[in-house]
């Protein structure tokens, strides 16, 4: 679970809901598109929030910066059925997000599932996006114990109340985990979130995340530019084989020193200076 530093948008940064011919997603808009604009799309368990660090050093670089939260995600309504988070259905809500945006080809950003779910859309049709980056996203399913601990999760979404998984993921957190440095705002924030979000979007998604195939070869026959982001280390696809998916993308590979699986929350200012770069390049 990606974990905001903090939740302030940069100035002259906005939080609305994003009307499209597939329904309103809750966005947070910041900067003007003086080099472009970008789509990010967040990951498993995640939200909009999860980018709030990068808004302002990204419109600082002449960038328009929109944050989505897909559908049944935090602030966004989703339906109880779990056929509505299907992989298919989510690549149409990002396709019809970028239509709504109205500002020609975009910069699509996914972090994680938002990866899967972003090369979904562009295999489906990339005439909407100007580039593709894969943040902290793999080839495939995620690493066997990753893929396990999503099993356990969903099941237990089968038996408990989001507010019960919620206080047993609390009580099983290893005492370092603690940290004393996080607002009190960001805590509960991040319970509110998980109380939000629509279980069926949780355990839908989870069922990508497991299963999901290799479409790397799909991904490289398409003719836009590809870049993958990671951390120095990833628990949920290990940076050797994001690594691989670059090279067999033809992708350049940017390792954030001292970020694991959430660059974009564990080291915002170098993630975002690295992202503008590759998007000031397209």
């Amino acid at each position: 679970m990606s974990k905001p530093p903090f939740l302030k948008l940069p100035p002259g940064g906005r939080a609305y809901r994003l009307h499209t011919s597939r329904g309103a997603f809750a966005v947070h808009d910041a900067g003007t598109p003086r080099l472009g604009t970008a789509l990010l799309l967040p990951g498993f368990t995640g939200s909009k929030e999860d980018f709030v660090a990068l808004l302002g050093p990204l419109a600082d670089a002449g960038f328009r910066v929109v944050a989505v939260d897909g559908r049944g995600q935090y602030e966004s309504d989703g339906p109880a059925d779990e056929d509505a988070y299907a992989l298919p259905e989510l690549a149409a809500d990002v396709l019809a997000q970028a239509e709504a945006l109205g500002a020609g080809p975009l910069h699509l950003l996914g972090h994680s599932l938002g990866g899967l779910i972003a090369r979904a859309a562009v295999l489906r049709d990339a005439a909407p996006f100007r580039s593709l980056t894969l943040m902290s996203s793999g080839p495939e399913a995620t690493s066997p114990l990753q893929q396990d601990r999503v099993r356990m999760l969903t099941e237990a979404l089968r038996t408990f109340t989001m507010a019960e998984v919620w206080e047993h993921m609390r009580a099983l957190d290893p005492p370092e985990a603690a940290d004393a440095a996080t607002p009190p705002e960001v805590e509960e924030f991040l319970r509110d979130r998980w109380l939000t979000t629509a279980p069926a979007q949780l355990v839908a998604t989870g069922r990508i995340l497991t299963g999901e195939p290799d479409r790397v070869a799909e991904l490289a026959a398409v003719p836009l530019p590809r870049h993958v982001v990671s951390g120095a280390t990833d628990y949920a696809w290990p940076v050797p084989l994001l690594a691989d998916m670059a090279r067999r993308l033809d992708a350049p590979h940017t390792v954030i020193d001292g970020a694991d699986h959430s660059p974009n929350a564990d080291r915002p200012t170098e993630t975002a200076a690295a992202l503008a770069r590759f998007w000031a390049a397209h």
